[in-house]
Parts: C-alpha cells; structure tokens; sequence
C-alpha cells in the first residue's frame, strides 16, 4: 500500500453541497427528500444553499434517509491526516 498516494483535493465542498450531491446521486427531488424525512421542501433548499444550518438531528434524519453516514453530510471536507490529535 505503500506505493499509493492521497489523491489532491481539488474541490471543497460545503455542507449543503454535500446534502445536495448526495439527494442527486439518489435520483431524489427535494420534494420526495422532504416526504421521506418530514423536513419541509423549503428547509432542505435552505440547507443545501447554505442559509440554514444543518445541525445534528436533522443530519441524522437526512442521512438516514440518504442511506450515509451522518459525519459524511456534516464534515465532507474532513482530512484526518491534516488533523492534529485533541
């Protein structure tokens, strides 16, 4: 494995982008993301252009209904190899 190198980021991506990414490679409108999780259409568009925050419970509930990981909507620009121990 040694050979292997991380490949280099090349977009960052907000928090809202990655709900948006992900509600598009499901085949999901923002409609049918609302019925499944019963966060209204209009929050889910304000989350995914970054006006509302996304916070925990409503990260649960979207990834849950995106079948990921919370931490993959809520840290989608996390690099633990630039991250120093706490």
């Amino acid at each position: 494995m040694s050979q292997f190198r991380p490949a280099k980021r090349r977009v960052i991506v907000s928090v809202g982008e990655s709900v948006r990414i992900i509600r598009e490679l499901q085949e999901l409108s923002q409609n049918q993301l609302a019925q499944l999780t019963g966060i209204p259409q209009a929050t889910i568009s304000a989350i995914e252009n970054d006006r509302v925050s996304l916070g925990v419970e409503r990260a649960k509930v979207l990834a849950r209904a995106l079948k990921c990981h919370p931490a993959v909507l809520v840290f989608p620009g996390w690099d633990s190899s630039q991250q120093s121990a706490a």
